[in-house]
């Protein structure tokens, strides 16, 4: 499918914040990602061009095509932070109304944005007028448990200019747990003439032909890419040739970037998300979880891997 003008696949991994640095992206992107969304990034944060934004803001040398999430709720903010050259290389720009952290919602953005479409309306609306470029935006189905504004929230984008929508199949208040909503997806489908991306619990092919039913152009996996992220090559039916190799692969990427105690600490979710599945790997949790040191994590790592996999 198209997003505006530009061609995207059909499978990406959905901007997850404090996951998504460029080592696991570039390992996304070569297992069969087609699109690899970078971390949702403060609007006000793009403005002062800190040192840490723009470290996030790398991008992978196998991202062709390059997307960021950014978020906040004022219009004049987020359509200068369009505009900001820190996004000059970016070719696609997603604007996020889901998410539903508390310190997110909070403080006005995200998920709370569902509240006032007005809001929404004006946000897309100065965003699309401030560049050429496609701007996507990723909502939930409502903020309240049984709220489903979904439709009308889509239908609002799409007339201020939005060039594609992500729908999680879930409202703020659900967060991550409930069933996701296969059928609003399909509603959202079928109401607006804007390519509709499926996002909400795709972790293996079943789950994955679920989403595809509901008609969506393209499908985003968030969650169930953690620590997996083969997935991608999993669902398109292509063999995997090393899972240790991604997960160095990922590990190399980030060293040209961090020092290996910075890494050590940061890395540590994903080493734990790596081996989650492993069978008896369980005995070398608290291992990876308490070294301070990066190689002896790999070496940890390379031994579960090995006799796993042997």
């Amino acid at each position: 499918m198209k997003i505006k003008d530009i061609e995207v696949g059909k499978l990406f991994l959905a901007p997850m914040a404090g996951v998504n640095d460029i080592g696991f992206r570039k390992v996304c992107k070569m297992y069969g990602a087609d699109l690899t969304y970078i971390e949702m990034i403060n609007a006000n944060a793009l403005l002062h061009e800190n040192s840490h934004t723009k470290k996030l803001l790398e991008t992978a040398d196998n991202e062709d095509i390059k997307v960021v999430q950014i978020f906040g709720h004022d219009p004049y903010t987020l359509a200068k932070a369009v505009q900001s050259p820190l996004l000059a290389k970016f070719d696609i720009i997603d604007i996020n109304f889901g998410c539903p952290a508390p310190k997110i919602v909070k403080n006005g953005d995200g998920s709370a944005l569902l509240k006032h479409f007005d809001k929404i309306a004006e946000i897309c609306k100065s965003c699309t007028n401030a560049t050429t470029k496609p701007i996507t935006a990723k909502i939930r189905i409502g903020f309240d448990v049984d709220e489903n504004i979904a439709v009308e929230v889509a239908k609002i984008c799409e007339q201020n200019g939005i060039s594609a929508i992500t729908v999680h199949g879930r409202t703020r208040e659900q967060m991550y747990s409930g069933n996701v909503d296969y059928e609003t997806i399909k509603k959202v489908k079928q109401s607006v003439s804007i390519p509709v991306i499926g996002n909400g619990d795709v972790v293996d092919n079943v789950t994955y032909q679920k989403m595809l039913q509901t008609g969506v152009d393209a499908v985003m996996i968030g969650r169930g890419a953690l620590g997996r992220p083969w997935i991608f090559s999993e669902l398109k039916g292509i063999k995997i040739k090393s899972k240790f190799e991604a997960i160095k692969c990922h590990i190399d990427t980030l060293r040209k970037l961090y020092s290996d105690n910075e890494l050590c600490i940061t890395l540590r979710k994903h080493f734990l998300w790596y081996i989650r599945d492993i069978p008896g790997a369980s005995k070398y949790r608290l291992e990876l979880a308490t070294t301070k040191n990066l190689n002896e994590s790999i070496k940890i790592l390379e031994k579960v891997y090995s006799v796993a996999f042997c």
